[in-house]
């Protein structure tokens, strides 16, 4: 009993300090010993950080830190290339200022599903979307959620293929790909990309009506955060006078990284004899490997294939490539530390009666209980990637089992498991809220209910129509 009320403090702290803005890194060790202290077990809390947390965040690290780091890297490459500022031009020239909501929507979904990262993507596109948003006249607070929309929701959980670290945390678990369950992710991510953006076009009318525009703001600080709004400005113009990277071009790495992840996935690697392979790494788990290797080989190729096309256009090469390095540290971090409290957690007794509630919610339909795990984790840790990694962790083998017994396919397993953990991530206490909306210069009063409306509550619906249709006619 004790040790299941630890869990539940321990939780909320968590919650309640990462919202007020410390740092995960210090705050997973801290509340994993303050969980095993709590519990009464006083001589256990420091093998408990030993070996337990460091034991599961140096796993972590071990599987995802490639993807992490080359994640961050082709994101830089295509800021500092002014192939993601042309990409963006290109659709807003093409939709007009008329449609500026649905124009800031598809920049960012090109971009994040291309592999760059959402954080890259808010900061370059900011600037783009607020002088759309003026010269046609809606509210500022409206931006955020459109940021949002593009980056947080069906690129980074639904559409088949996304390079986005979330899809391919249960390949390891579930033996399978970035591409599982294609056809029911295209369904979910159509429900979140029309529904969320029909949601802003009518809140948009709706302010128009009211004789409410774009409001007097002062743009010229983002957010307080070190980051002037005319500085974003001028170094978008040096982009784009200095590159000037046409739309092709620019196009061209964000489709390799999809079309060579699925020529891996579906032709080279299931044409490939791996048991010499097999012979000479007796543990390594190929079925779940090779989903993760894919992702690997497409991020490098394309890396490669930028820095070429863009040769003797760099003002900086060396230090782009270092940005883009050091831009991988501090989520791969968060996130791996999240994973350690995790795994302290789920050494406790008290985790038992959590897990067993959680696996018997649902019995005779594990998505559902999966559903409410990873989209709970999610909420609490206040980040999808971290919820996935914690409730896999120390749930996976138990879905599988399950899923196996179910007759129910690991590839339905991970597409649920994704999209859930999209679901209630973005909480108030969300890093990624956090940090959007001072990009913005906004706060959540402002423009948070919008922001929940198109990344909460909308991909929840998309989640359970997807539910429905795989407990209906399976994965497909």
């Amino acid at each position: 009993m004790f040790s299941t009320f630890a869990i539940v403090i321990t939780l909320l702290l968590l919650m309640f300090f990462a919202y007020r803005g410390y740092s995960v890194l210090i705050l997973a060790p801290i509340m994993a010993t303050l969980a095993v202290l709590l519990s009464g077990d006083f001589l256990s809390s420091i093998p408990a950080y030993t070996d337990v947390f460091m034991g599961a965040l140096s796993g972590f690290l071990l599987k995802f830190f490639p993807i992490f780091l080359l994640g961050a890297l082709f994101g830089r490459l295509m800021a500092d290339s002014g192939a993601a500022t042309a990409i963006a031009n290109t659709v807003v020239e093409k939709l007009g200022a008329s449609k500026a909501i649905l124009a800031v929507i598809l920049v960012c979904a090109i971009l994040t599903y291309g592999g760059v990262s959402l954080f890259v993507v808010a900061f370059a596109i900011y600037p783009i979307a607020k002088d759309l948003f003026k010269v046609a006249d809606i509210p500022k607070r409206l931006i955020p959620a459109a940021i949002a929309l593009g980056s947080f929701t069906f690129t980074m959980t639904a559409l088949p293929g996304t390079p986005a670290i979330q899809n391919a945390i249960p390949i390891p678990y579930y033996n399978t790909n970035v591409f599982a369950a294609p056809v029911l992710g295209l369904i979910g991510g159509t429900i979140m990309f029309i529904g969320g953006w029909l949601w802003l076009q009518s809140r948009a009318k709706k302010a128009n009506a009211a004789g409410e525009g774009y409001g007097q703001h002062d743009d010229e600080d983002i957010g307080g955060i070190g980051v002037r709004a005319k500085d974003a400005e001028a170094e978008k113009g040096k982009v784009l006078s200095t590159h000037h990277t046409s739309f092709i071009v620019a196009m061209i790495p964000l489709v390799l990284v999809i079309a060579l992840n699925a020529l891996l996935t579906y032709a080279v690697f299931p044409s490939m004899d791996f048991s010499n392979l097999q012979t000479q790494f007796p543990e390594l788990n190929i079925a779940g490997s090779l989903g993760l290797w894919s992702i690997i080989i497409s991020l490098v190729v394309a890396c490669m294939v930028l820095i070429v096309l863009r040769i003797g256009h760099w003002n900086d090469l060396q230090k782009t490539i270092n940005r883009g390095t050091y831009d991988s540290m501090l989520p791969i971090f968060n996130t791996a530390s999240e994973v350690g409290y995790g795994a302290v957690i789920a050494s406790l007794a008290g985790f038992l009666i959590i897990r067993d509630s959680i696996l018997n919610l649902s019995p005779n339909n594990p998505l559902i209980s999966e559903a409410v795990a990873m989209t709970t984790l999610a909420g609490i840790t206040g980040s999808s990637s971290g919820g996935l990694s914690i409730a896999l962790s120390t749930l996976g083998e138990d879905y599988l089992r399950m899923a196996v017994d179910a007759g129910i396919d690991p590839e339905l397993m991970h597409r649920v498991a994704v999209m859930a953990a999209g679901g209630l991530d973005t909480l108030p206490h969300s890093g990624a809220v956090i940090t959007l909306l001072a990009i913005c210069g906004l706060t959540h009063k402002q423009s948070y209910l919008n922001l929940a409306m198109v990344t909460i509550l909308i991909p929840i619906v998309a989640v359970i129509a997807v539910i429905i249709l795989g407990t209906m006619f399976g994965s497909f």
